[in-house]
């Protein structure tokens, strides 16, 4: 399974995946999900990809392929991320029809794309890419996307990802997010991929790594734990609660005659 993650703040861009690829329970390997696309100065794209692992990798090889190739349309010429996300699904629902007439089989070749990114003079947008070619815009909201085993990693992203949050905090509520699917499903896991896109930079940004026995992943994995501990603790109390001792009457335990 795979889980990835697509932050749309005010400040920019958060993209956060894992990396582990399951072809059963005992074939696990290791790929990058998170795939960069940049021409300082010019334009920035990110693409996190879940799903058949042959398609993902096609998809993006057709990619640079198309740039190196100088095909109209491709990455560098599209005129806005819109395009580019149409380009894509495109591309997406070709490979999917290509490896469905070589299989003899009933394989699942579907993949599902988010794209993020900014063009020069535009604003930063992403979308998420289904199988089918058609894609989606983030809410307003709800500035973010998700693809995969999205259940676990959901709920913080609802109560605290907005607009105005900072570039910082947003990005250490992806690693919450993704920390959280983590310790929920065995078939997502770490090393987990980070990237960090300011927006109007119009550069790389800042990719980073965290394997399973990072110091700064595990402390915040720590710290996070704790903080839910205190925030359980500090909650409103029953009002059957005191500080010393629950009612006698609290705790009485009825039993009812047998048969009623």
């Amino acid at each position: 399974m795979t889980y990835c993650l697509a932050i749309n703040v005010n400040e920019g861009l958060v993209l956060c995946s894992d990396s582990r690829t399951n072809a059963g329970t005992d074939n696990v390997s290791v790929y990058s999900k998170t795939h960069s696309f940049v021409w300082p100065g010019q334009r920035f794209f990110a693409l996190l990809s879940a799903g058949n692992l042959a398609t993902t990798q096609a998809v993006v090889k057709k990619l640079n392929g198309d740039i190196a190739a100088t095909m109209t349309p491709n990455l560098l010429t599209v005129a806005s991320m819109q395009e580019a996300a149409d380009y894509l699904g495109m591309i997406s629902s070709q490979v999917q029809k290509l490896h469905s007439t070589r299989d003899t089989g009933a394989t699942n070749f579907e993949a599902t794309f988010i794209l993020a990114g900014q063009i020069a003079g535009q604003s930063t947008e992403m979308f998420m890419v289904y199988p089918q070619g058609n894609y989606i815009h983030e809410s307003s909201q709800h500035p973010f996307l998700q693809i995969g085993e999205i259940k676990y990693g959901k709920p913080i992203l609802d109560r605290v990802i907005k607009r105005d949050v900072a570039l910082a905090p947003a990005a250490r509520c992806a690693l919450v997010s993704m920390n959280s699917t983590v310790r929920s499903n065995l078939t997502v896991g770490p090393p987990i991929d980070l990237l960090i896109y300011e927006r109007n930079s119009l550069t790389a940004g800042r990719r980073i790594y965290f394997n399973e026995d990072d110091p700064f992943a595990r402390q915040l994995a720590e710290r996070w734990n704790e903080g839910l501990m205190m925030a359980l603790q500090s909650l409103p109390r029953f009002d059957w609660e005191s500080d010393d001792k629950i009612s006698c009457e609290s705790n009485r335990v009825v039993n009812f005659p047998s048969g009623s």
